[in-house]
């Protein structure tokens, strides 16, 4: 194939951006391999690697229960917000009834809130039911974040769905808890892929509930735990510690990433050619 200016101008395009975006988690790499004055040097690659930094992190201080921790609150608010949107999404896209628009506007109007703006009403929430400085509060509050998102999705992905699959179903005798599990799930399983991961990765990325809604380091999520990373000077950060915490921490999302890439592509692309 002969190149054009416009495929080489394209091109160089690609690389700019595949090295922007790859660069910072390489540098966070490097820098986690390297200790003591190595850090101040601008190298690519430490010419004393040292794995003394992940040793350190994974066995001093409760980093291990956090990293759990934000297992526990991730996978949580996954399952939960997967079962609600899709029981939500078959009401508001199969079902109909007055003010469902407003009904979904309302739910999408939810996610524009900054996490600020609810912050002390969740605060006082979780206090009254018990769930402060504990992981079911965590998750409770996450789903604020992730549950207008997911519902909105499967909403759209149910939509396009084939009444005529729903109309055979509801034929051969088939109640809606039946079609929606039995019928509809099936189907849409590169949407819930993809909206179960980016649910995953809000929780797991989330900071500022986490931050307020604990007190003990046995119940911090990762997040909260690198940021309590203090070095043995004061007034000086362990850059290493902390880089090689961010390293382990990011290692989950892209392993999730390249296991489930083609049903995210296929949710992400699901709907948009109709035939």
């Amino acid at each position: 194939m002969k190149a054009t200016p416009l495929r080489i101008v394209f091109a160089v395009l690609v690389v700019i951006i595949v090295t922007a975006s790859l660069f910072p988690f390489y540098y966070a790499v490097v820098s986690s391999l390297k200790d003591g004055g190595d850090l101040f040097r601008v190298e690519y690659w430490p010419a004393n690697p040292t794995w003394d930094n992940f040793r350190e992190v994974l066995t001093t201080g409760s980093f291990p229960t956090n990293i759990l921790n934000s297992v526990i609150v991730a996978t949580g608010v996954v399952v939960l917000s997967l079962f609600l949107s899709v029981t939500a999404s078959y009401a508001l896209a199969r079902v109909s009834f007055k003010g469902k628009g407003l009904l979904l506007l309302t739910i999408l109007s939810v996610s524009m809130f900054p996490q600020v703006a609810v912050l002390s009403g969740l605060f006082e929430l979780l206090r009254v039911c018990g769930l402060f400085n504990r992981l079911p509060g965590l998750i409770l509050a996450n789903m604020v974040l992730t549950l207008p998102f997911t519902v909105w999705v499967l909403t759209t992905f149910m939509r396009e769905l084939p009444k005529e699959v729903e109309e055979a179903a509801v034929m051969d005798g088939a109640k809606p808890w039946v079609i929606v599990s039995r019928v509809f799930l099936p189907m849409m399983w590169p949407s819930l892929v993809t909206t179960g991961l980016l649910a995953f990765i809000s929780a797991w990325n989330e900071f500022l509930f986490a931050l307020t809604f604990t007190l003990t380091e046995d119940s911090r999520t990762v997040t909260v735990a690198i940021s309590q990373i203090s070095g043995a000077v004061q007034n000086q950060l362990p850059w290493g510690k902390i880089m090689a915490a961010s390293v382990i921490v990011t290692i989950p999302l892209v392993a999730l990433v390249l296991i489930f890439q083609r049903k995210i592509v296929a949710g992400l692309t699901a709907g948009a050619v109709k035939g």
